[in-house]
């Protein structure tokens, strides 16, 4: 009898608002169901994490992003009062490190989506422990000097634009 390889979990982890920012950055808006479709195609992700600040007024977004598949995990945002203006901020970081380790024994490797430094512990322990699959980062341009260590890991959402850029025919979602 052959024994077969076991096939590895590989989760993703996604910080939905670097990503978003990220790509906007760049002059294009991402087509978050065809970078899932990317995501399970190219890395074989069963389970994809999308951490969102929740807005009420979003709901439609809300359940596109979940019909698409993205397992959503919301945070409650903050309206804050600067001058005249009101700046939303719905910091994700402790719930995306919380859920990648609330799951670690879940799967075999992890992905994480963000060129944000505050992940570099969590991106060195995973790296440590042989859990880190591959760090996706929306924009080779503005990324944290703290993931240069990790260059193996790397791969730029920058060169996937003609694949994941939203269309015309798109429905609207954010």
């Amino acid at each position: 009898m052959i024994k077969q390889k076991s096939k590895q979990k590989i989760y993703a982890f996604i910080d939905s608002q670097n990503l978003n920012l990220g790509v906007k950055s760049q002059g294009w808006n991402l087509d978050f169901a065809r970078f899932l479709v990317y995501l399970k195609s190219k890395y074989n992700v069963e389970k994809a994490f999308l951490f969102i600040g929740f807005m009420a007024g979003n709901t439609g977004l809300y359940t596109y992003l979940q019909e698409a598949g993205y397992i959503c995990v919301f945070k409650t945002v903050l309206e804050i009062k600067k001058g005249k203006e009101i700046v939303v901020k719905g910091n994700v970081d402790a719930e995306l490190v919380l859920h990648t380790m609330i799951e670690y024994a879940n799967y075999s490797k992890a992905i994480i989506v963000s060129g944000d430094g505050d992940f570099h512990c969590l991106v060195k322990y995973l790296k440590e422990k042989d859990k880190l699959f591959r760090l996706i980062i929306p924009n080779r341009k503005k990324y944290s000097q703290l993931f240069w260590e990790f260059n193996p890991f790397i791969a730029f959402v920058d060169n996937l634009k003609d694949k994941l850029k939203k269309r015309e025919a798109s429905p609207q979602h954010g």
